[in-house]
């Protein structure tokens, strides 16, 4: 618990003023003493000790001593980071797995970025690519060319299933003729499967 401190500046000053009432003049009227009256012998009056200790001087320490006591028992926690949202859609997070498995997230998400960029400007432009047969020959042909020949989903079957069954999911099997609409999902789903495998190695 954090005590705020105009509370305690007014506990503070609530004890500053019952310390300066302790020192009043001679004769100025007092509270009772709180608890029972000093011994007396019997038959005489009960006087209360010279100086005795009065609520209106007791309560502002008492006030000053439990806010004391509480702010220690409760000190204001640092900040903690949240924690990671879950991933939405692919998860590519552990499917990259070996001594490769940074390089190998790293070139999936190039690639596929590039070709998601590629597919988007020829539907703008000479829109040669026009079947989704066309589209996966193109990403193979990539990856070819780009790992020199080296099988990525050899190597990563992990990250090579769960990408084929998140492109099964968004574009469909059909190597047929596409629209717009579809040209679109392939360029979104191409994205989305660049952005995991940067999730996957946290950049």
């Amino acid at each position: 618990m954090t005590i705020p401190l105009p509370l305690l500046f007014v506990a503070a000053a609530l004890a500053y003023l019952s310390w300066r009432g302790s020192a009043a003049p001679a004769g100025a009227p007092s509270l009772p003493p709180i608890g029972p009256p000093g011994l007396a012998p019997p038959g005489a009056p009960a006087t209360p000790a010279a100086g005795g200790v009065t609520l209106f001087r007791v309560a502002p320490w008492l006030l000053v001593a439990w806010l004391a006591f509480s702010s220690f028992r409760n000190p204001e926690r640092p900040d903690v980071p949240p924690a990671p949202a879950p991933a939405v859609g692919l998860d590519l997070r552990g499917k990259f797995v070996g001594s490769e498995a940074a390089a190998d997230a790293a070139i999936t998400a190039e690639l596929l970025a590039k070709l998601a960029d590629a597919i988007e400007y020829d539907g703008a432009h000479d829109r040669r690519l026009t079947t989704g047969a066309q589209l996966a020959d193109l990403r193979a042909a990539a990856r070819e060319y780009r790992t020199a020949g080296v099988s990525l989903g050899q190597r990563q079957p992990l990250a090579r299933d769960a990408i084929k069954a998140f492109l099964d999911q968004e574009v469909g099997t059909d190597g047929g003729p596409i629209d717009d609409a579809a040209r679109a999902r392939w360029v979104t789903a191409f994205r989305a499967i660049s952005a995991a495998a940067r999730t996957a190695i946290g950049r």
